[in-house]
Order: structure tokens, then C-alpha cells, then sequence
């Protein structure tokens, strides 16, 4: 479904992606793991038209993609849940789901979807009217997701989705992206918790400095003793 090819990526005149292949087959969960300022993020703004590539191309479905603006990019398919989720915080909840289907002008099938995402989070359908800035934490998470999932995309992207949340809520928040999955969106996952990442990968990559340095299934990676040492604190 997606592939990178050799990319390079630059904020000025500093290097942040130095020659990133990978791949992310439809139906998978891949995740990409490494310590903070390895590039992580960088990756996913570069897929998703927020960060512009130097080098190599991005293939979706064939069709390149890392020439396009990012709203482009969404029309085709592919959105972000962003690091520090960035919800409107002075509008509602339902305005920010609104606003997540702005690109879209199926009313039946907007609704459809609306009633899929209350149906994940309840407590958003209980809190439709609230600000978003009034939301806990956790709940902002869950809008977070919730509103890109309103853009009917093929591929989520999601950046550390755990950050800052109570342990009870990242079990919830892991469990409801392998039931996205399950109901079939493709998911590439970019986490600093490798171990809950790691577990619901059907495969996962490893960055360092910008660079891909290991590969391969989310449990060979569990098992793996510089994987261990690194991020698992084993």
C-alpha cells in the first residue's frame, strides 16, 4: 500500500531522514519505534505532505505522493493522528469531528461513520457539545482519532498515541487501533512505547539518527536483545 524509497528530509540545512526505505502492506499494523528526536515523527510529516522530501519518492498505491499538498494526500486516503493530538481546543467535540470530514460531501455515509466513532468512544457521544480544551487528557486522544478517522482514511497514521496518558487509557487507546484495524484500515503506528507498539505489530522497523537500522515481525523484535536493552528496559 505504501512504500518509501531512500528518503531524505531536511529542516534547512539539517538532515532528519537519511535514507529511509520501508514498506506498509494493506491490512497490517507496522510500527516504528526509537528513542525521541530519532526521526519518527519526521516520517510521518513527510508521508503526509507536512515536510518536504530531498531525496527518493513515497508511493501510494503506485501513485507517488510526496509531490502533492496535503490535502491531496487526505483525499487519497491517508491521514494523521499528530503527536500532542492538537485538537481545536475552543470548539466542541462534534465541531472538531465536523471538521474532520470537511472533505467529504457523503451525508450518509459522514453519519454512519460518526455513529462508528461514538460507537469506540461512548464517552465522546456523552461529551458532543463540551470544548474540546475541556476534555481530559485521554479524551483528547480518543477525539484525536475520532476525528481523523471521519476522513474515511485506507491508512491512519498515528504519532505517539500514548503520550502523556495513565497506563489504564494507553491499554484502551491500543486496543480501539487494533479494532480499527480489524475493521480494516491499515495502520503504521509511530511510538515510544515500544512494547505495547511492538505487540500489536504485524511488523516494525527501528530508527536511529535518522536512519532505519533493524527490521521485522512486532514479536521477533520483542525478542530481540538490542531491542531489549535499548527500548524495553530489559
Amino acid at each position: 500500500m505504501l512504500e518509501l524509497r531512500n528518503i531524505d528530509t531536511h529542516y534547512g540545512n539539517i538532515q532528519a531522514l537519511r535514507d529511509v526505505s520501508l514498506t506498509i502492506n494493506e491490512g497490517e499494523i507496522v510500527s516504528l519505534i526509537g528513542a525521541n528526536g530519532a526521526g519518527k515523527s519526521t516520517t510521518l510529516m513527510s508521508i503526509c505532505g507536512g515536510v518536504p522530501v530531498t531525496r527518493g519518492e513515497i508511493l501510494f498505491e503506485g501513485k507517488p505522493v510526496h509531490t502533492m499538498k496535503a490535502d491531496r494526500i487526505v483525499r487519497l486516503g491517508i491521514n494523521q493522528v499528530p503527536e500532542g493530538r492538537l485538537i481545536f481546543s475552543d470548539m466542541t467535540v462534534m465541531e472538531n469531528l465536523d471538521l474532520g470530514a470537511f472533505l467529504r460531501d457523503d451525508k450518509d455515509g459522514i453519519k454512519r461513520d460518526l455513529d462508528y466513532v461514538f460507537s469506540l468512544f461512548p464517552i465522546l457521544a456523552e461529551r458532543r457539545r463540551q470544548l474540546g480544551g475541556t476534555l481530559s487528557g485521554g479524551e483528547q486522544q480518543m477525539l484525536a482519532i475520532s476525528r481523523a478517522l471521519m476522513a474515511r482514511p485506507r491508512l491512519l497514521l498515528l504519532d505517539e498515541p500514548s503520550l502523556g496518558l495513565a497506563p489504564i487509557i494507553i491499554t484502551q487507546i491500543f486496543q480501539i487501533i487494533e479494532k480499527v484495524n480489524q475493521d480494516g484500515v491499515t495502520v503504521f503506528l509511530v511510538e515510544q512505547n515500544a512494547n505495547q507498539a511492538l505487540k500489536i505489530a504485524d511488523r516494525a522497523y527501528v530508527m536511529e539518527t535518522g536512519r532505519i537500522t533493524m527490521s521485522g515481525t512486532g514479536t521477533s523484535l520483542l525478542a530481540d536483545d538490542n531491542v531489549k536493552k535499548a527500548y524495553l528496559g530489559m
